[in-house]
């Protein structure tokens, strides 16, 4: 039995499918309702994939709720697997004979909590990976079951490493299953996988402050903020244009230039053609691709040709 949400998930549910699997039954997110009046409700992408492979769906609002518990129990699962879904109450994880065990987007312990994948690049880690782990009551915490790595290049973005990792996990999902199935697991407390590393960095879930760029900082730690955070929810900031006007931009993509200036952070320097910089401690950030508030994402050439008031 399968649980998930996002377009994370799906490949993991996929590989299932395709390889074979039994999957008795699907449990995703309620439907939100979107559009200009939350008129219309759109199912999640875990949904709509088990859907269209005439797989049985539940939708629980409570995970605790005396229906669902009993259309669960019902479905008869030997093994839960979830992947990117919500915390579970042991009434659920504890329910299946072979456990529950879920995916998780970085090493663990390493980056335990809601958004790994966009934490470990904003502090600049040159590797991640994806872990399996057996349920228990803290969330993040139970024993391993499997971990692979991959480094992650200057270049990558939160875009790219998620999707490497969304591969490589549903690989890793494969590879667990079997195991558990074959009873070769030997699952090892994540305290003996500290590898050395006395401190554990958190994965908080991400809000729109938290995504606010500080320009008090050195031109590597902004650069890798914005990559971390590309493209969604994306980095944003207010810049002072220098005629009066505050520029509100989400930043998609920036390059590094160190070089000493007495300028104070935050600044900008402009050709008023291509270049739009902006100063940090040590240097400056050359904006690649922006997006304007109420405007598109685009180019910065392209959003200086339409915005003469620039120049700084």
């Amino acid at each position: 039995m399968f649980m998930g949400t996002p377009e994370f998930a799906v490949e993991s549910l996929r590989a299932l499918v395709e390889g074979g699997y039994q999957v008795v039954g699907v449990v995703a997110a309620p439907d939100k309702p979107v559009g200009k009046h939350h008129s219309v409700l759109q199912a999640c992408p875990v949904k709509e994939y088990a859907v269209s492979q005439g797989l049985p769906v539940l939708q629980p609002e409570k995970l605790r709720d005396a229906e669902f518990l009993e259309q669960l129990k019902a479905w008869n699962a030997d093994l839960q697997i979830v992947v990117a879904f919500r915390m579970l109450p042991e009434v659920v994880w504890n329910m299946p004979p072979l456990g529950t065990f879920n995916l998780h987007a970085s090493l663990l312990p390493q980056y335990r909590g809601a958004a790994p994948i966009n934490w470990a690049i904003i502090n600049g880690e040159k590797e991640t990976g994806i872990t399996t782990f057996f349920l228990t009551h803290e969330i993040d915490t139970g024993k391993v079951i499997y971990r692979e790595r991959i480094p992650i290049a200057d270049t990558d973005t939160f875009e790219t490493v998620h999707d490497r990792l969304m591969y490589l996990g549903a690989q890793g999902v494969l590879k667990t299953v079997d195991a558990i199935a074959g009873n070769t697991v030997q699952p090892l407390a994540q305290e003996l996988l500290t590898e050395n590393e006395h401190v554990l960095k958190p994965a908080p879930k991400i809000f729109r402050e938290t995504c606010r760029i500080d320009w008090n900082q050195s031109v590597k730690e902004i650069y890798d903020f914005i990559r971390g955070l590309s493209p969604f929810p994306a980095a944003w900031t207010e810049l002072n244009a220098g005629n009066g006007e505050t520029l509100h931009l989400k930043i998609f993509a920036g390059e590094k230039i160190i070089r000493p200036h007495e300028l104070p952070a935050g600044s900008i320097v402009t050709d008023g053609k291509t270049c739009l910089d902006v100063t940090a401690t040590d240097g400056f950030i050359r904006l690649k691709e922006i997006q304007q508030a109420g405007k598109k994402r685009m180019t910065v050439d392209a959003f200086l040709r339409g915005f003469k008031g620039a120049h700084g």
